[in-house]
């Protein structure tokens, strides 16, 4: 597996990225890829957005600094901005051997496991709506698009997130669930990098990766 940490990335120029590295992986050009990054604050729209799920108008959102994109990805609506690690995996899922139900799965466990034991949070799935949950609080969101058997898109996982940005939305379309943090929780700001490391740890752990 190759790690690639983009920094701080503007969306649109992260998903040509992205693209760019689905075609070499589709065509075996390079290994599967965890792409790292931080985005400036992004409202993106899923396939399946709903959008009385934005629940502000773009001059709001403008006034905000929040940009509004229309994704490929799967899902309805989210947010992306900075404090929250994004993950896109670019991975071929006949070489890792599993479904795309498997490979969610297996996201998922990541962040469960790195919670509960970096920060000793009591984190786990919730059988309706995909994803990590504490409590009736998501704090990763999960959404794959999947191109000729290679995954693009992924996770966002709110470290020290400016939660008060969700409250232009509807969180993935669900009415009654809340979002929240790493730092909501523990009351503590999280060094990026550090937490940046400790998920290339849990996910090399959960897909059975190697870094080269």
């Amino acid at each position: 597996m190759d790690i690639l940490k983009l920094g701080i990335c503007e969306y649109e120029e992260a998903l040509n990225i992205q693209f760019d590295l689905l075609k070499k992986r589709q065509n075996g050009e390079i290994e599967d890829t965890l792409i790292l990054v931080e985005h400036s604050p992004v409202i993106t729209m899923g396939r399946r957005t709903n959008e009385g799920n934005i629940l502000v108008c773009e001059e709001v959102l403008n006034k905000n600094g929040v940009n509004l994109f229309e994704s490929n990805r799967g899902g309805d609506v989210t947010y992306h901005g900075p404090g929250q690690i994004v993950g896109y995996p670019i991975f071929k899922l006949k070489d890792s051997h599993m479904s795309i139900r498997e490979f969610v799965l297996n996201m998922e466990e990541t962040f469960i496991k790195l919670l509960k034991e970096e920060y000793s949070i009591n984190a786990h799935r919730n059988l309706e709506h995909t994803g990590v949950w504490v409590g009736n609080d998501k704090i990763v969101a999960i959404g794959l698009a999947v191109k000729r058997g290679v995954t693009m898109h992924g996770f966002a996982f709110n470290v020290n997130t400016n939660l008060d940005h969700f409250k232009f939305i509807v969180p993935c379309g669900i009415q009654d669930k809340g979002v929240t943090s790493v730092k909501n929780i523990t009351g503590k700001e999280e060094g990026l990098e550090e937490v940046n490391d400790k998920v290339i740890k849990y996910f090399e752990k959960a897909f059975n990766k190697t870094i080269v």
